[in-house]
């Protein structure tokens, strides 16, 4: 078996709830408690969970957005923790993230272009204007976005092709772990069966692994190889798609299975996910 892409060693991250009104001291709040998980290349990883799971703030573990309470990740089987200059940055190229909400994640004053070039030009991936103008326009193609969307600003997009546009950005870097945090939890049905398929296609494409995080456990079963189930900030439940949702054995996971309402005999097809 290959050596994982990325690796969360016995990862923690506990947060101090503000005192309230009839408390004197905040409580300590453990987000995520002692988390193993392994990502291997190509892989799609499904991380399942209802609101308060903690799988968000895994996902932001992951990518460095927080820095972890207690435990280590490895990329590439070196410690983050350890990894400085170049070796750092080429870390940072290796992990994109897809936040939710597009809207929130790509500035307002830049239009498609420029949101595109951004990346390009500060990892000094295409140094002249014509190089990155091309390979805008090759990100959109990508992504399935007209060239002539170049122009255009976040606010002048629909939902599902601003996440497209912030699906072209984390790409523009050519990363080998791509961490989705709800990518479709915020488009309707159809668009959103439109970015599972994008995401799946990439993925083959590119051999890029995908953290796939949701509340939507259709999407996941459909999209992911792989699924972990998190409840109050721990692992309850991992193991292949096939197995985990025809056999689950914890209590949780068969709750969400059922509340997720899955025909497991029907085909297995992204467009038939939700």
């Amino acid at each position: 078996m290959a050596e994982p892409v990325l690796e969360a060693i016995q990862l923690s991250k506990q947060f101090i709830q503000r005192a309230g009104i009839f408390q004197r001291t905040g409580q300590m709040i453990h987000a995520v408690d002692r988390v193993d998980c392994r990502v291997f290349p190509g892989e799609r990883l499904g991380v399942v969970g209802q609101s308060g799971s903690g799988k968000t703030t895994l996902g932001r573990l992951l990518i460095g957005l927080l820095p972890p309470t207690h435990g280590e990740i490895r990329i590439q089987g070196a410690l983050r923790s350890t990894l400085v200059g170049d070796r750092l940055r080429a870390m940072r190229r290796a992990m994109q993230m897809v936040f939710q909400d597009p809207i929130g994640s790509l500035d307002p004053r830049m239009n498609v272009e420029e949101l595109l070039a951004e990346p390009l030009r500060l990892h000094r991936l295409a140094l002249t204007t014509n190089q990155r103008i091309e390979q805008v326009e090759q990100l959109l193609k990508t992504v399935q976005l007209p060239v002539a969307y170049r122009p255009r600003l976040p606010r002048q997009l629909s939902g599902g092709e601003r996440q497209r546009v912030g699906i072209a950005r984390a790409l523009a870097l050519q990363p080998q772990v791509l961490i989705c945090d709800e990518p479709i939890a915020s488009l309707d049905v159809s668009v959103g069966a439109q970015i599972l398929q994008l995401l799946r296609r990439l993925s083959d494409e590119r051999r890029m692994a995908l953290v796939f995080i949701s509340h939507d456990l259709r999407a996941v079963a459909a999209l992911c190889e792989r699924i972990i189930v998190m409840r109050e900030g721990r692992i309850v439940e991992h193991g292949p798609t096939d197995q985990l949702i025809n056999h689950p054995t914890h209590p949780y996971t068969q709750l969400l299975i059922r509340c997720a309402d899955l025909d497991l005999d029907s085909p297995k097809e992204i467009g038939d996910s939700h």
